[in-house]
């Protein structure tokens, strides 16, 4: 280490400098990612009638569905098919999907409770919300 010349003494510490930063830089996108892919936004409950749920996709198979609110006239000018609520459901809660086949068949009213992530991402979904659990109003 003594003969080392002013050059390698440069490149030995660019090395660290630039293995460094790029470990902080990966840490921090790891960071990022974990609070967008599984942070929650927000959590609510949204009641009216399943229109649809179906699976969609070429690549990534995800459900989604379509709620009708039922508004009747809060927004004027517009017809009650205007006031819906789009929703995904991930793919490995299947006894929401197929509950939520269930009500779109009968045509019941329900409450969905849903949740919003800050983050789309292709694999889980089309949309920021997703449906936790249902609950079928008499």
């Amino acid at each position: 280490m003594e003969n080392e010349g002013f050059g390698q003494r440069v490149a030995r510490t660019t090395k660290k400098i630039v293995k460094r930063f790029l470990l902080i830089v990966l840490v921090v996108g790891l960071l990022i990612f974990a609070f967008t892919y599984w942070g929650v936004y927000e959590n609510g409950v949204m009641a009216g009638k399943v229109l649809r749920i179906t699976q969609k996709g070429f690549v990534f198979k995800t459900y989604e569905g379509k709620l009708n609110l039922e508004t009747f006239g809060a927004m004027k000018n517009t017809s009650s098919l205007a006031e819906t609520f789009d929703f995904s459901v991930e793919s490995s809660q299947t006894e929401v999907i197929k509950e939520l086949e269930q009500v779109a068949l009968s045509g019941e009213r329900v409450n969905l409770k849903f949740i919003k992530r800050y983050a789309i991402f292709p694999w889980r979904g089309d949309t920021r919300y997703f449906v936790e659990s249902i609950e079928r109003l008499k």
